[in-house]
């Protein structure tokens, strides 16, 4: 395992620091083209052995819990404190970027770090979790890890399979952890003091507006739904244009319905990001088509009401073109707003380290959610580079705003007994 430089304390230099580090775990995937550490994996296994290690070498007594959570707990400077969790993930999706969930983790590290080099305790307890699972890829559930942690897991879950038919249960066994314990991980909301969080943007808004951070204020709620459009089929060169009950016509003007109905509301988004035609043929009339549907908003309100407005859009388009269609809500989570003391905290580190106050709606889930109503939340945004993209290979941030997120963090720690 390697050591943390000796000197990035002293210098103060985190960003560096931070990017080799990420650097260091994306060399950890199951395939050598890209990073992909998905959960339980071999990778993911050893990417946990590795931030136990590091948190060891920053002065936290770590451990790897029953779901796979990486903790690290830095103890207050009396028995009696309470607790503030500094959280986020470090499985990825495949083909991943370095930084989505991973920098917040690592920052969290370095900062614990430098406090334990100039032997500091804070007048309260600090955990840094690396949450095991957020991303939902092997068993199509996401925030397994968080879940546990806010004494949320669904325990029916362990029954799930992933692709190769292997139960979570089974893959938790053979990663030699109990499923049994997780029931017994969640926090006790009392010992809570909050929960706050530090994640690239994962879009293009700083960025564009030339700013290295932000302040989350909320985190936009999802709607997701299967649609399947069952047209009839036919000779591609028999059958007049004006007769045809194309499935996949229909469907291509649903897609062009959600993005013009999206497009003329602020602050809603719509992606189909799956479009299939079953047994398709290069001469054949479709008769079925399947699409996914993806909705987001920052107000549950507004959610519905699109959610609404596209069904009955899509009804119109099946009827005009005479084919039928299904929807199935395959998921749903409501928008979640961040604690106004937390974002208030938030403000004044980032005021204190001279940059300019901004606020953003987060559209991407967050292990933050997990912690709604159980305790106060906060989330930093750190700008994306190469136009936001996130998700890709292409993500990057640059050291310069990792080193700012490092001491924005610091400074909301050292400030957080007694800022309102």
């Amino acid at each position: 395992m390697t050591k943390s430089p000796p000197d990035h304390a002293d210098t103060g230099r985190f960003g560096p620091h931070i990017l080799a580090r990420a650097e260091q775990l994306a060399r950890l995937s199951e395939s050598e083209a890209g990073l992909t550490c998905t959960y339980l994996s071999a990778a993911h296994r050893a990417t946990a052995a590795q931030l136990r290690e590091w948190m060891r070498d920053a002065g936290m007594v770590s451990s790897i819990d029953a779901v796979g959570n990486v903790v690290g707990r830095y103890a207050g400077s009396t028995s009696a404190a309470g607790t503030l969790i500094v959280g986020s993930h470090y499985d990825t999706v495949r083909n991943a970027g370095k930084y989505d969930g991973r920098l917040g983790i690592l920052t969290a590290i370095a900062v614990v770090d430098d406090l334990n080099r100039a032997r500091r305790r804070l007048p309260f307890a600090i955990e840094v979790i690396g949450f095991s699972e957020e991303e939902g890829v092997r068993f199509s559930s996401a925030y397994l890890g968080s879940s546990a942690v806010a004494g949320r897991f669904d325990p029916a879950l362990l029954r799930r399979r992933d692709e190769a038919g292997e139960t979570l249960d089974g893959a938790l066994r053979a990663a030699g952890l109990d499923p049994a314990a997780i029931a017994r991980l969640g926090r006790a909301a009392h010992d809570l003091l909050g929960y706050v969080e530090v994640h690239i943007e994962q879009g293009p808004v700083l960025l564009d507006e030339g700013l290295p951070l932000s302040i989350v204020t909320s985190i936009a709620g999802a709607a997701r739904y299967a649609i399947t459009v069952h047209g009839s089929a036919g000779h591609a060169g028999t059958v007049p244009m004006a007769l045809r009950r194309d499935a996949a016509t229909a469907a291509a003007e649903i897609v062009l319905f959600v993005e013009r109905h999206c497009a003329a509301t602020a602050g809603l988004v719509g992606t189909v990001g799956k479009i299939t035609v079953p047994e398709g043929t290069v001469n054949v009339i479709p008769k079925l088509c399947e699409l996914s549907l993806d909705i987001r908003a920052a107000e549950d309100e507004v959610l519905q009401a699109a959610a609404a407005d596209i069904s009955a859009g899509s009804a119109q388009i099946a009827a005009r073109r005479g084919v039928t269609i299904e929807i199935h809500e395959t998921s749903r989570s409501p928008s979640v707003s961040c604690s106004p003391q937390m974002q208030a905290k938030l403000e004044g580190a980032v005021a204190r380290c001279g940059v300019q106050v901004r606020h953003l709606v987060s559209g991407a889930g967050h292990d933050a959610v997990m912690f709604h109503g159980i305790t106060e939340i906060g989330m930093l945004f750190v700008r994306c580079g190469n136009g936001g993209i996130s998700h890709s290979p292409l993500e990057s941030i640059s050291a310069e705003d990792a080193d700012l997120a490092a001491r924005v963090l610091r400074d909301f720690l050292l400030h957080f007994s007694t800022s309102p």
